[in-house]
């Protein structure tokens, strides 16, 4: 008989004691306490086991947990008795920033000085006695979510102290999703402020802290060194590249078809690995969204579920604002294409919007890229990422987020693309003024964007929307070779429509008085180009492809 998935379980204990479906990732406490790092930094997608892991470690190790080591019977973990002897004998400082999502720096302050507050109310028994000087009793009873920085900054540091003297061995720190703040910060305009503050306590923590065994952080992404750990030199990070853990988060190939064997639908093997698989940790393929496998055993049928867990606005502003390499990038992998780019993964979440490539640094650290090839190029120190998109979920991701763009001018958006469709000219112009005025800033990026600018950023998105929705029909393909020139978009039928060339231009004043004069220009640029080339070439007859010149002035289009 199947046992019950428990959709968003996080409590390793809960799991077990409901005994819930659960796939063996005990290996992991051997693997890490075996490797002996002093700091260890975990970058996994979001929905992949990190809260759980977290929690199966707090609960092997803690002494909160002495005695409890029939959590772990059945599993790999309890069959070595060595660490047998390791269950539940060590002080654990376990904390989570998961829900550390405020708008400001005041409130995300007050916030994380609440958990830390709480962390001492767990320990509330070390005031008794005399294991404490008065000084520390005072420093103890000041921790509240109100404290001054430098409390704050210093309270695990002190609680280590404490915990240590009291169990006379030093302790293990957990720190989940430690950068959930940082994305905040950096979307909601406040990064300069916290880093301060995160730099200072993850130095008097992690770096200056005799107390501490050893410490395991996860997060999404690996916030650079230079911004909040400048000062932790014994950090060992682990990101979605490297080998170390790679089977420990996600679920195999291996494991995945044995929960499938387990709920009796074998038969469904292929489906859920289109939808789930794609994902790749160091060298180790056909690794499976645990979050969407999960719903899939307890729902029976696909559907995009990480996707649609939690929100992509980060991710969406990037894109939304970039610039056009970048949607020129994604409009190549949303046709299923690879492309090869410089990547640092570590991440400065202050020059996110000034630093080439950085956003695919995110975009892979978050899942939403995979690593198909990882090249050093030693004369030069650089690192090379062949990257494409993961899987069928993430896809849908994307277009559904494209799509949003257009949201509110949706029904002006889709009466362009049947005009555009049958050719109505009159009804082409009429929609796009109006999906143009309403969106031109949603595509606009920077404080003081120029005229010429914005209707670069405006087409590239629009070039998106088209791939979107025009996908059954057409292969959309933007700034590619073609005769003697590059054309701008390009619409290749994939049954018996007509082929669809469309150049864009912005109104140059002296040269061209009317924006009929642009569309003109624009009109003959694809004549004398010999953009056709491409389309003939492919077998579209030469009186089946329509040309269409797209003149702007400001946020006024004309089309002809």
């Amino acid at each position: 008989m199947a046992r019950t998935v428990g959709i968003g379980l996080q409590s390793f204990e809960t799991i077990r004691e409901r005994q819930c479906f659960y796939v063996d990732k005990t290996k992991f406490i051997k693997e890490w306490w075996e490797n002996q790092d002093d700091v260890t930094l975990i970058t996994r997608p979001r929905r992949f086991g990190k809260t759980l892991t977290m929690s199966m470690t707090e609960q092997f190790f803690s002494v909160k947990y002495a005695g409890r080591g029939d959590l772990f019977e059945g599993l790999s973990i309890w069959k070595d008795g060595k660490y047998r002897e390791l269950q539940g004998i060590y002080p654990v400082i376990s904390l989570s920033f998961a829900n550390v999502k405020e708008n400001g720096y005041e409130k995300v302050r007050y916030r994380i000085c609440q958990i830390l507050r709480d962390l001492y109310v767990q320990n509330y028994f070390l005031l008794d006695g005399d294991l404490l000087a008065s000084g520390e009793k005072d420093y103890f009873n000041r921790i509240s979510e109100t404290m001054n920085e430098e409390d704050a900054t210093m309270s695990l540091h002190y609680l280590s102290s404490f915990l240590s003297r009291y169990y006379n061995k030093k302790v293990i720190i957990l720190l989940d999703e430690y950068d959930t703040p940082m994305q905040e910060a950096y979307v909601n305009g406040y990064w300069e402020e916290l880093v301060s503050f995160t730099r200072s306590l993850f130095n008097s923590t992690f770096k200056t802290n005799p107390y501490l065994n050893r410490a395991i952080m996860t997060g999404i992404s690996q916030v650079s060194r230079e911004s909040i750990f400048s000062d932790l030199n014994n950090l060992e990070v682990v990101t979605t590249t490297s080998d170390k853990y790679a089977d420990c988060f996600g679920f195999t190939e291996e494991e995945v078809f044995a929960s499938l064997d387990e709920f009796g639908i074998s038969d469904r093997k292929q489906e859920v690995k289109n939808w789930y698989d794609g994902f790749t940790f160091g060298s180790h393929t056909d690794i499976y969204n645990p979050w969407s496998v999960l719903n899939y055993l307890d729902k029976r049928k696909v559907g995009a579920y990480w996707a649609n867990s939690s929100s992509n606005s980060l991710v969406g502003k990037l894109i939304r604002e970039g610039n056009k390499e970048v949607k020129q990038r994604l409009e190549a992998l949303m046709r299923g294409e690879t492309f090869r780019v410089e990547i640092d993964e570590q991440i400065v979440y202050g020059e996110l919007n000034t630093k080439r490539n950085s956003v695919w640094s995110l975009l892979l650290a978050s899942g939403y890229l995979k690593a198909l090839q990882v090249e050093y190029i030693e004369a030069t120190g650089r690192w090379y990422y062949t990257l494409t998109l993961t899987n069928r979920e993430v896809r849908m991701m994307f277009e559904n987020m494209i799509r949003g763009w257009f949201s509110e001018q949706d029904e002006n958006y889709n009466d362009f693309i049947k005009a555009l469709l049958s050719d109505d000219l009159k009804a082409m112009n009429y929609y796009m003024n109006k999906v143009a005025l309403a969106i031109f800033s949603t595509f606009d990026a920077g404080n003081k964007p120029s005229e010429t600018a914005e209707p670069e950023r405006f087409y590239h998105g629009f070039v998106l929307g088209l791939l979107v929705e025009l996908a059954d029909r057409y292969t959309v393909t933007s700034n590619r070779e073609s005769g003697f020139g590059r054309y701008d978009v390009m619409l290749e039928p994939k049954q018996d429509d007509d082929g669809i060339i469309l150049e864009f231009k912005v109104q140059d004043a002296d040269d061209e008085k009317e924006l009929s004069d642009t569309v003109k220009a624009a009109l003959r640029q694809i004549d004398e180009r010999k953009y056709e080339a491409a389309l003939i070439s492919k077998g579209v007859p030469k009186e089946k492809i329509r040309k269409y010149g797209f003149a702007f002035c400001g946020k006024k289009v004309l089309i002809g």
